[in-house]
């Protein structure tokens, strides 16, 4: 059992998908399994965070933009990678400190998220992007 998910960015930010997993798991009518989600890019990430508060993804957001800041930044003066942009290579960093790839258990035929828990795409570059992420289901 397995899908694509193809998610429109607008730039740095977490992007939740929650919603569409939630539906395509439900779809397949698995009790028990594990769901798996692979972003099939080098510049941003999948994760699962708080879905509450919004701030807790600005917050995210600007933390990684202080941590690793574009190649214009004197700090990143070392950086030989710019070809792409000023955002390109920190993007790599940041995908790097990510995760390409997250697992879910599924449990009586529902992901077994936490109250607040959300699944998002963690976009690193500036400009909009087409984003595919890959999930697999076995039971």
């Amino acid at each position: 059992m397995q899908t694509s998910f193809s998610i429109q960015t607008h730039g740095q930010g977490l992007y939740e998908f929650t919603r569409e997993v939630n539906s395509f798991v439900t779809n397949e009518d698995v009790r028990i399994g594990l769901l798996t989600l692979f972003v099939r890019h080098t510049s941003c990430a999948v994760t699962i965070q708080e879905n509450a508060d919004p701030e807790v993804k600005t917050d995210l957001k600007n933390f990684f933009s202080k941590l690793v800041p574009p190649t214009s930044d004197p700090s990143m003066a070392y950086i030989t990678h710019t070809y792409e942009g000023e955002d390109d290579m920190p993007a790599h960093i940041k995908s790097a400190l990510t995760q390409v790839s997250i697992s879910i258990p599924i449990v009586e035929g529902r992901l077994a998220l936490g109250t607040w828990q959300g699944i998002y795409l963690f976009e690193h570059r500036d400009a909009p992007h087409d984003r595919q992420v890959v999930a697999h289901i076995s039971a």
